[in-house]
């Protein structure tokens, strides 16, 4: 079926609505082909095992396991280490999946070398060679947290876990209408999306805005997913025009709270900075010290 091309300036586009996120519709998966040709091991291993005896057998299926749970916890730590390198501040991984994915990678090749009558010996440090090559090839997991500097670790700690439930909601979302198959609707969605990455990212660069912005990145983002999954359950069953309508207009709502509470917050920096500035100033004048815009007016 064909579908109608729509953008941002396209007719029918809402004025004052940000463009989505590049980042948010053309995001290139972090794991990609590399991580997917590492399914074809365990494949072979498996077939290759059939005629190997029982023994052999064995250990092949369970090295293809234990190499199949390998490509998924690399492709996981990959996604999450490249969401940690997008953000200003950020908490570590909660558990090493790469450093998993190397040492599991390192026991199914051992298992595959010893079903294939290579020894015990043999079999380890084949092991040892593939956990070893797989860590030059993907790296460990990030082992820190990232801060900002200048501000408390409770602070950076709160911000960090408002964040990552505001994009768990937003990712939510967005997955909910992506089912749908509607273009104009995905549009919509993540032009709002992009709205709200302004804010998560304004609080960010400062975590001062955090009490400004935690509701909105809390009980609105979570009413906006409840909202789109009820829709999309609506939608998939009945074509609602109206149920259409609403969740568009609610969309709106949302768009523009968030661009005016964003606005707020940005001034309100703003005019922090104003007032550091002209303290400074103050305290430079009562040193006797004059800048050099003053003193060519002089």
């Amino acid at each position: 079926m064909a579908r109608r091309f729509g953008g941002r300036y396209s007719p029918g586009a809402q004025p004052g609505q940000p463009a989505a996120d590049p980042g948010d519709t053309a995001r290139v998966d972090p794991a990609g082909a590399r991580v997917n040709l590492l399914f074809v091991p365990p494949a072979l291993l498996a077939l290759f095992s059939l005629g190997a005896g029982p023994a052999g057998l064995v250990a092949g299926l369970v090295g293809a396991g234990v190499l199949t749970l390998a490509a998924f916890l690399l492709r996981d730590g990959l996604r999450a280490e490249a969401e940690w390198r997008a953000r200003p501040v950020a908490r570590r991984p909660a558990w090493p999946r790469k450093m998993m994915a190397s040492g599991l990678t390192g026991l199914g090749v051992a298992l595959a070398a010893w079903s294939g009558d290579g020894g015990v010996l043999g079999a380890a440090l084949y092991g040892l060679a593939a956990a070893g090559l797989h860590v030059a090839a993907f790296g460990i997991d990030p082992m820190s947290d990232k801060r900002i500097e200048g501000v408390d670790d409770h602070q950076q700690d709160r911000v960090a876990k408002v964040v990552d439930e505001a994009e768990t909601y937003l990712a939510q979302m967005r997955s909910a209408i992506a089912a749908l198959r509607d273009r104009q609707l995905d549009e919509r969605v993540a032009a709002f999306q992009a709205r709200a990455r302004e804010m998560i990212r304004s609080v960010e660069r400062d975590p001062r805005d955090l009490t400004q912005a935690r509701r909105y990145l809390g009980v609105y983002l979570m009413g906006a997913r409840d909202a789109s999954v009820k829709f999309a359950d609506l939608w998939s069953r009945n074509r609602d025009s109206a149920a259409r309508a609403e969740y568009e207009s609610l969309l709106t709502d949302l768009d523009r709270n968030f661009a005016a509470r964003t606005e707020t917050m940005l001034l309100s920096d703003r005019t922090d900075m104003d007032i550091e500035i002209r303290v400074l100033r103050d305290r430079l004048a009562c040193e006797g010290v004059v800048a050099s815009s003053e003193r060519g007016n002089e």
